[in-house]
Parts: structure tokens; sequence; C-alpha cells
């Protein structure tokens, strides 16, 4: 019995020590894989500075721009390059690099949220350069104070992922790197397009919407003040060039033009800057839009202060819009009035706090807090080094501890992204912490394990978390990693203490329909100089109502020259592209701002003209009816006689009519008119003519049957003066019912003559057929004058031959002129010619005709004998 146990209790010995031996063995050979791995495959490297941290169940992950800006070498590599030097610390991105610290110390004393698990955290201070940013994800993923790319022999509490960068550049290289494993990465600050590819960056998250939405809110800001010339200022990085890109498609989109573009070279030292200042005092552009970060902004802004270059209005990207860097006192005027989107904040009194209880020697774990409190206090710490420096120094003092932090910031924006971003990993973890098994995600149902996860796991939970903020705000992201777009509109100040603050005055939602994305309130915008008024800057001035733009070739549409709109058009509103025609019954104004209602115009008994032809019409019409009675009172008296009393009555008649046709022309322009008026004209003045003729021949005739053997005594006889006007008549009668059969004279209204007018007329109908009418006239009255001209000389006391001579040349001077008249006439004068040539021409008539007997019959009566005619005779003879 004895030896048995003895037996076993060796076996279990040389068992143990087997299982010993084993381990070691194995311990040792994992240890050298580890040590070669880092002695033997890593890749040459500085030692790693510039970084907090602290432990934790779940460690995050942070790269921040403690320093913003870094000094400039030459590389020549003739020896060793330097680590990159920073400078310049920004006391805005370390305040809110905090968030991250009093997120998760907040979480960790949250016994609802993450039970029994303590977050760490990893942050490292990148500097705003791409060396640094891909050192800091190095580092973290590595787990360990060396850079081992592709390893962490480091092994302890597992990596949830990383929140940063700010740089649009720096988190698509790190972006890119952390891809590659399958790590979460949650931007507090890039704003890039790109990053919302999902087959280039699976693993990217952001709090901060991408610049596809920001630059499609500057063009509407930009619209809603009216500016249509203006510059764009950026980085020649992928978040300026990007976004100028997109703002120039924007800004044409709502049909702006872009006056310049310039790239801010940030891989200068001077940025370019006297370059871009040349640019912008050359410029009639007074609004530029400035798509850059603050450190990169301040050496332009300081360039431009050395070149006194002023005036211009500011449009600031979220990148500086709030930025304290340049809310400094030297920059008031230069900066004043700036209008910018910014990062959507809100009131953390916690965080505030949390700031103001920031001491040096409460964090002694902190590298960059002394930096902190020397920027805050403008003092410095004191040491061996620089003890002596300080000496008789009255700019430097010495920072003693007892300074009091005063943190008044009423919106955290960068530091509210960040808080939000911790709480998104929290809730992802918490969402894995209570995964069910039978019930999980993964393959048959199963969970991951809170100690011992693939990234892969939290990307999951992230891609779907849905949690509800403390200001009432839902935070989620959609297909591509973005965030609910949101955007506050700030203006930029004078405080009472001399530097600029930035005052929410408006908002840019995206998620409302496109009308109502930009709320604005702008009776709390102040501009330059503390004008109220919005500043204006366009290429050429506004055209105002009555012109319409003009691009001139070669330029942009904003450049434009400001034309009169044509004849019958106009625009009332300022910068019309084009006119618009008035309908047709009205017409434009002198200013061509707005339509009138057209003038009717004809020759109305309104008018002065009308009335006063109408009472002359009348008026003559009342002459032969008197000679006609004078005629009839005296029809045996010899002078009456002699000049054959039947003829003269009819011709008196007809003149009365002649007198009364001309009412025909006066008045509204009626169909049964127009269509009666030349007709009736055309009839009687033929009638007239014809009697005159007639007389013209009788009084020949007359004369030579007295002759022995004149064959002419048979045509002595009144028939024939009958059969003359008869004749007469009838061809002109003819001519005229033609002329109504087949071409109709009708009314129309003309508005082509007179702009503005509108012409009541009668159309002719048939040109041809007028002037054959009026031409007809014009030949019997020729006829009657060549025979009244060669029957002058005839043996005649009252020769008749010689008066009739005349009138008929009176009465072709009046035609003879009415034709030249009557074409180069328009509108109602036209008519009024007519009319007076109707007036004028019967008037020669019965001057030239009847005037004379009237005399002699009224005033003259021994003149009106036979006795006295026979003496005349006699005396002839």
């Amino acid at each position: 019995m004895t030896e048995m146990l003895l037996h076993w209790v060796q076996a279990i010995y040389r068992i143990c020590y087997f299982l010993l031996s084993t381990t070691w063995i194995l311990c040792t050979l994992a240890f050298e894989v580890c040590a070669f791995s880092n002695a033997a495959c890593n890749l040459p490297s500085d030692n790693v500075h510039g970084y907090l941290s602290h432990p934790g169940d779940v460690i995050i992950g942070g790269t921040f721009p403690i320093h913003v800006d870094r000094l400039h070498y030459n590389l020549d590599f003739t020896k060793k390059p330097q680590e990159l030097p920073c400078q310049m610390f920004g006391i805005e991105f370390y305040q809110s690099m905090q968030a991250l610290i009093f997120a998760i110390e907040e979480i960790n004393a949250d016994s609802e949220l993450l039970p029994n698990i303590t977050l760490g955290f990893q942050i490292f201070d990148s500097c705003i350069t791409l060396r640094r940013a891909a050192q800091g994800a190095l580092w973290i993923l590595s787990g360990g104070p060396t850079i081992t790319p592709n390893y962490n022999c480091h092994k302890g509490a597992p990596l949830a992922g990383i929140i940063g960068d700010c740089g649009s550049t720096q988190s698509i290289l790190i972006a890119q790197i952390l891809g590659l494993y399958q790590y979460p990465q949650i931007s507090y600050l890039s704003s890039h397009p790109i990053l919302s590819d999902r087959n280039l960056f699976p693993s990217f998250f952001r709090t901060i919407p991408s610049d596809d939405f920001q630059m499609r809110g500057l063009a509407q800001l930009i619209s809603f003040f009216g500016w249509s010339w203006l510059g764009i200022l950026a980085n020649d990085d992928d978040y300026g060039q990007y976004g100028t890109q997109m703002a120039k498609q924007e800004i044409m989109n709502v049909g702006a033009c872009v006056a310049f573009a310039e790239k801010i070279m940030i891989g200068q030292p001077n940025r370019n800057a006297p370059h871009i200042a040349q640019v912008i005092k050359d410029s009639t552009a007074k609004v530029v839009v400035v798509i850059t970060t603050d450190p990169d902004f301040m050496i332009i802004i300081q360039e431009l202060l050395r070149q006194n270059v002023t005036g211009n209005i500011w449009v600031a990207s979220e990148g500086w819009s709030t930025s304290v860097l340049l809310s400094e006192e030297l920059f008031r005027d230069m900066l004043l009035g700036t209008i910018g989107f910014a990062i959507h904040g809100r009131q953390m009194p916690e965080f505030t706090n949390y700031l103001n209880s920031l001491h040096p020697s409460k964090e002694p774990q902190d590298l960059f807090i002394r930096q902190f409190w020397e920027k805050a206090f403008s003092c410095k710490w004191l040491n061996q080094s620089n003890l002596l420096k300080t000496v008789g120094n009255t700019t430097i003092h010495p920072c003693t501890g007892n300074e009091k932090l005063e943190t008044s910031m009423t919106e955290h924006r960068i530091s509210l992204n960040i808080y939000t971003a911790a709480y998104t990993f929290a809730r992802a973890l918490q969402s894995l912490l209570d995964c069910t098994p039978g019930n999980g995600p993964f393959y048959q149902d199963s969970c991951a394990n809170i100690t011992s996860f693939h990234p892969w796991h939290l990307l999951h939970y992230i891609q779907n978390v849905k949690f509800q903020a403390r200001d009432g705000s839902q935070v989620f992201f959609d297909a591509k990693g973005n965030p609910p777009v949101i955007y506050d509109i700030v203006n930029w100040h004078l405080s009472t203490k001399g530097t600029l603050k930035q005052i929410l005055v408006g908002h840019y939602k995206f998620n409302v329909p496109d009308e109502r994305n930009l709320s604005i309130d702008t009776t709390s915008i102040i501009w330059p100089n503390d004008n109220k008024q919005v500043p204006i800057s366009k290429c050429t001035p506004s055209c105002s109502s009555g012109f319409r733009k003009v691009t001139e070739p070669g330029k942009p549409s904003c450049c434009y020259e400001c034309v009169r709109c044509p004849q019958g058009q106009i625009s009332n509103q300022t910068d019309d592209v084009e006119c618009q025609p008035c309908s047709w019954d009205m017409w434009p104004n002198l200013q061509q701002d707005r339509c009138l209602a057209r003038t009717t115009e004809f020759l109305s008994y309104e008018e002065s003209l009308g009335y006063s032809l109408a009472i002359i019409a009348i008026f003559s019409s009342l002459v032969p009816m008197i000679i006609l009675g004078v005629f009839i009172c005296h029809k045996n008296t010899p002078v009456v006689r002699a000049n054959n009393y039947s003829l003269s009555c009819l011709l008196l008649i007809s003149l009365f009519l002649c007198f009364l046709c001309s009412l025909g022309f006066i008045g509204y322009p009626q169909p049964e008119k127009c269509l009666l008026r030349q007709v009736a004209f055309g009839t009687v003045f033929a009638l007239c003519i014809s009697c005159i003729l007639a007389k013209t021949i009788t009084v020949v005739i007359a004369f030579n049957a007295t002759k022995p053997g004149s064959i002419l005594r048979k045509w002595t006889g009144v028939k024939v003066s009958y059969y003359i006007i008869v004749l007469s008549a009838i061809i002109q009668l003819c001519v005229c019912m033609l002329w109504l059969i087949f071409s109709p004279p009708f009314s129309e209204l003309d508005m082509e003559d007179q702009p503005g007018i509108i012409i009541a007329n009668c159309n002719e109908g048939s040109p041809a057929a007028f002037w054959c009418m009026l031409g007809y006239l014009g030949l019997l009255a020729t006829i009657s004058f060549i025979v009244a001209f060669l029957a002058r000389r005839l043996p005649d006391s009252f020769n008749e031959a010689t008066f009739i001579t005349f009138s008929m040349l009176a009465f072709l001077s009046v035609w003879v002129s009415f034709i030249p008249a009557y074409l180069s006439a328009r509108g109602m004068y036209t008519v009024a010619m007519e009319v007076f040539a109707i007036l004028s021409s019967t008037w020669a008539l019965v001057v030239c005709i009847f005037v004379p007997k009237c005399f002699v019959v009224l005033f003259r009566p021994v003149m009106n004998s036979k006795e006295f005619l026979r003496r005349k005779d006699r005396g002839q003879n």
C-alpha cells in the first residue's frame, strides 16, 4: 500500500514538472517572438512623446491637436531628420480634449452605464500633422510605449476604438489604418465628404456633418444676403480643396459668381499670405468665404493687417467660426461682423465646472496642463532653466498656482462632439454587455465578451447605436456614418472686454423642407463699423426697374451691363434677366417698370382738332345753301341765267354734300362708317366735278355753236350736260361698288405705328381701289381744267371758263399736296389731312366759281342787267 502511494506521488510530480516545463518553454518562446518582432521586425522610429494615458477595463483612444502648429525646416537628408517640433499651444483644443476625460470619468461614475466596467484612455497630441496623426494611431494600436506596426505585444485591456482626428486629411490616413483591423473611429471635426464612402472607410463615423451640407448651407447663406460676387480662400489640403470645389458649385447654383479662389499653402511658414493679401486687395469682391482652420487663417489675417487691407466681410467655415485664437483684440477691426457656420453646440454646465476645477497640482500626470496654465494666465512657470531669463523682465509674469480659472464658455461645440463620441462608445459597449447568448447578432446567435471582443464586434453596435442626449437631441448615424445635420450660424460681435465673441444668430438644418433650411435673426447681426445694413458685394451695381441684365462676353455671369428694356416690355424687379411684354392693350410707362392702359387715338369730336374741323364743315356746308338761296331768288337775272341755272343748283347741292361728307371721317371708326365714308366722298366729289365739267363743256359748245354751219348746234341742249354728269358719276360709282364687293374697307386697331398708342382707324381694304377712286377724281378735274383753260378767252361778260380754270387749278393743287402729306401722317392726323383736303378743295370750288357771281348779284345790281351785258359784249367784239 505504501509503495503504491509512493508510486502515485512520483507520477503526479513528473506530470506537474512536465506541465511547468512546457509552460516555461512556451512563455520563453512567446517572449522571444515578441522580442524578435520588436527588435528585428519593427521599423526604425523615434521615441513616442506627447501623450496621456489612464488604465481601464476597456480603452478609448484619442488624437487631438494640443499644439496647433509646427516648426518648418528644410529636409536635405544630410543627417537624420528631426522629430516634428510642435509649437503654439491650442488652449481651445486642450479644453476639448478634456471633454473626453470628463466623459470617461462621468461614465465610470454612472452605476447604470457599464456597471463594473472601467473605461480608460490613451490620448495623443497630433499637432495637426499627418506624421504625428499616423504615429498616434499606430501607438494606440501597438498598446505600448513604442510603435510596432501590425503588432500588439503588450496585451491588456481591449481597445474600443479611436476618437479623432480634427483634420480631414489626418482622419483619412487614420481611417485607412484602422480600416485594416476594423477598429471603430469616430471623428469630432473631420467633415470631408469622401469619408462617407463606406467602400473606402468602412469603420469611420463622425459627430460632425459632412461638408456636402455645410457648403450647401453656405451657398444659401450667401444667397440670403444677396451677395453675388465673392472670393474663396481654402487650405491646400483635402478639407480645403474639396470644400472649394463644392462651394464653387453650390455658389453657382444660387446664381452667384466666384471672383477668385486662392489656396492657403499650409506647407509654407507664411502660408503664401503676401500673395493672398494682394489678391484680396485688388479684387472688387467684398465677401470672402474662408475654408480653413484658425492657425492657418491667423497668418493670413496678420498679413492683411500689415498691408492694411480692410473692409471685407468674412464668411467662416466651421473650422474657425468659433475660434478663440482669432477672437483676440488684435483682430477685432479685421474680423468684426464675420458670419459663418459653426458646429452645433449647447451649454454643458457640469463640464464648465470641471474645466474651472483643473489645476496642475491635481493633475500631475497631465503633461500639457502647465502649458495650458501659462496660456490661460499669460505667465511662466519658473525653474532653473528660465529663472535667470525672467529676472528683470517685466513682461513675463511667473505662475504661482494661485490663479483661478473662470471659463465662461456658454456654448460648447467641439467639446460636445467629443463628449458625444465618448458616450457613443459607451452605449455601444453597453449594448455589447447586454447581449443575451442565443439572441446575439453574431454567428449562431452568439455574443461577444466585453473583456476580449474583436473590434468588428463593436462596429456592429456603433452603426446601430441610437440614444437621447441630455439636451433631448437624438444621437445616431446614417448608413454612411454621418450624424443628423444641424449647424449654428454665428456672428462676431465686440465684447465688453474689447475682444470678439460669437453670437448665435440662426440655424441650418437639413431634415426640413428646403425653404426652411435656413433660419436667421437678421436683427441680431452686426457688420463692420457696427453697421446694421447688409453690405453689398456685386461685380456690377444692380439693374433698376426698367432695365435688364446682359452678360458681357468673356466675363462671369454676375458681371453684366444694364440695358433698357426693349420697346413694349417692362421689368418691375431689380436685376431682372428678361423683360416682360405688356399685353396688347397695355404699354409701358416712361420708366418701363409697369404697364399702363394704351391710349386709343382717333379723330374724336372731343379732340380740339376734331370738333374744330366738324364746326368748320357744318358752317361751310351752309355757304352753298345760302348761295343756292340767292340763286333761287335771282334766278331770272341775267347773271344767274347766263351761268346755266340748273347746273349751278346741282353743283351747289353737290358742294353742300362735299362739305358734309367730311363729317364721316370724324368720330370713332365704326365698321359701317368705314364702309361708306370713302365711297360717299368719292361719289359726291365725282358728282361735283362732273357738274363743273358739264358746265365747261356746255360753255364751249354754246360759243362754238353760234358760228354759221356749226354741227354743234344739236348738242346745245340741256341733255348733253346731264349725260356728261350721269356718265361721269356712274363710272365712279362702279369703281366704288367693285371696291365694296371685292375688298371693302374695315375698322382696325393699329398698335405698330405709334408706340404706346392704339390707333383706331379704317383700313381701306384695297389701297389700289382707294387710289383708283382718288385718281378718277383727279382725271375729271384735269379734263375740266384743260377744257376750261382752252375756253378761258371766249367772249363772255362773266366768262365762267376762267373761274372754272382757277377752281380746278386750286382743286388739283390741294389734292396733289394731299398725297405726300397723307402718306407721311400717322394716326388721327392721317384722317385730319383728308378732312382738311376735302374742306379746302370744296372751298376752292365755292370761292372761285360762285363768290364772284354772288358779289355781282348782291352788291352790283347794275352789272346784273341785259344792257350791261350787251354793252360789254359789244365792247369785246
